[in-house]
């Protein structure tokens, strides 16, 4: 796989965990990098993916009536809450 360097100044503390996670996995710092910034990535592209289905959902008017949750919420500290609106 071809790959390309990236540069990024991060605060001293970080970096430094980062060496402290590296040696106690027994990997390189680079590798730990690696790892945390494709999580992110991916967590990146799901959250963007969410909002756009959320996004689709609401022009297709799947949408839930603001008083509805209010009184859902309002009844969630009572004995028998009600049940969640759809």
């Amino acid at each position: 796989m071809e790959t390309k360097v990236l540069t990024a100044h991060v605060p001293r503390p970080l970096a430094d965990k980062v060496d402290e996670i590296a040696t106690r996995l027994e990997r390189s710092r680079g590798w730990v990098v690696k790892q945390a910034l494709s999580a992110w990535v991916d967590q990146e592209e799901e959250r963007r993916r969410l909002t756009l289905e959320a996004l689709a959902d609401v022009d297709n008017g799947h949408v839930v009536d603001h008083q509805a949750v209010e009184a859902w919420a309002s009844s969630l500290d009572r004995d028998k809450p009600l049940q969640p609106p759809l």
